[in-house]
């Protein structure tokens, strides 16, 4: 279970995604610097193989898998993958590539969000999809994808080896069902022109869910759409940690299936148009679930700005913990979560304000940016039961 969407706003592209997985699993963010090993080989979740080096990149990671459920890279693409039910039988299919290989190597690859398909989609006819996603329940299964950079974005649905891929010059949301249909322009080559990718869908698998959250993403971007300026992190995180009319049980952006998944880390990041130029790329990260968690700032290395600030604290399970910790108190205690959100929301809104007060000026991050990290955590640990 994942929601990821993305559109225009005042600053650039602007894609989010969160992240839904077993419930105890930890995901973490870590900054990866540039590889230069091509022509070595590489070591996947299942697979080896060939390596073509690496561009530096911001990375959402579950803490057992070499893959990512989303990130950003230093060339302002950003990905993240959705589980899907297909009439592809990936719990029998042999260990390959599974979807959070493809979007590191998506992103460790690409210069541009078509450059990623291509690269994705040829991966994955080269190697196969297969291999457990899911340790806790023992699950495999197959991937969608939302693939954007500062100027359009795909997506990209796969079944196995099969694939189709569609542009959405304006952005868009998927969830966890296929969404591309017959109006793809990349696809596997067993596809003829019109076909309907939709035909891949396992018909045995409910999609209510998934269309309900889908629904509230189209909705939510078709307002912010209207709205002068478009699109902004603000408003993205609200969605992010909309629960409908839970809060908890019921299908929401912001994850609650009692016994089975929920939201473990979240991600907001603003790809700006004048990259190439030096403009900063901004992330808002929140590990664990957002409604009782922080979009703490950060600062992505790009190709042609200067160098990185990504607190620490991102990196570290510590913080996690003490989200995960509050979020078992609000499942207990829905009422809890106003108290909590009283504690978070100014630490927040002071961390915001510092980021845009300082993005411009790179040489102040260190300075101003070194106590997010340690703020955000003593706030989190400040509201446990």
């Amino acid at each position: 279970m994942c929601d990821t969407l993305c559109g225009f706003g005042p600053d650039g592209m602007v894609f989010a995604k969160n992240s839904d997985r077993p419930i105890g699993e930890v995901q973490v963010v870590v900054p990866f610097g540039r590889r230069a090993s091509a022509g070595g080989t590489l070591r996947t979740q299942y697979l080896s193989i060939g390596d073509t080096g690496a561009h530096a990149a911001l990375l959402s990671c579950p803490t057992w898998l070499w893959g990512a459920e989303h990130g950003v890279n230093e060339f302002g693409v950003a990905i993240g993958n959705e589980r899907i039910s297909t009439v592809h039988r990936a719990a029998e299919a042999r260990p390959a590539l599974i979807g959070m290989d493809l979007v590191r190597l998506g992103l460790e690859r690409a210069r541009s969000a078509e450059e990623a398909v291509r690269i994705m989609t040829d991966l994955l006819t080269t190697h196969g999809q297969g291999g457990i996603a899911d340790a806790a329940h023992q699950e495999a299964y197959d991937s969608s994808f939302l693939i954007a950079d500062p100027v359009e974005a795909f997506v990209l649905d796969t079944s196995g080896t099969d694939f189709a891929a569609a542009p959405y010059p304006r952005g868009t949301a998927i969830s966890n069902r296929l969404s591309v249909g017959s109006d793809w322009t990349r696809a596997s080559p067993d596809l003829d022109p019109g076909d309907d990718f939709g035909r891949f869908r396992d018909p045995a698998a409910p999609t209510d869910s998934a269309d309900l959250r889908l629904s509230a993403s189209r909705t939510f971007l078709g307002r912010e759409r209207a709205r002068a300026g478009g699109l902004t992190p603000a408003a993205t995180a609200a969605h992010l940690r909309d629960h409908g009319k839970g809060p908890w049980g019921a299908p929401s952006v912001c994850m609650h299936l009692p016994g089975r998944s929920v939201t473990t880390a979240s991600l907001i990041a603003v790809l700006p148009t004048d990259l190439a130029a030096g403009a900063p790329l901004r992330a808002f990260v929140a590990l664990g679930s957002p409604c009782v968690s922080i979009y703490v700032p950060a600062f992505v290395r790009t190709a042609a700005g200067p160098p990185p600030f990504v607190p620490r604290e991102l990196s570290n399970e510590a913080m996690w913990w003490a989200t995960d910790a509050l979020r078992q108190r609000v499942e207990k205690d829905p009422d809890a979560i106003g108290p909590i959100r009283q504690v978070l929301d100014p630490v927040e809104e002071e961390l915001w304000f510092e980021a845009g007060q300082i993005a411009e000026t790179p040489d102040r991050w260190p300075d101003v940016a070194g106590s997010w990290g340690g703020r955000a955590l003593a706030a989190l640990q400040s509201c446990a039961p």
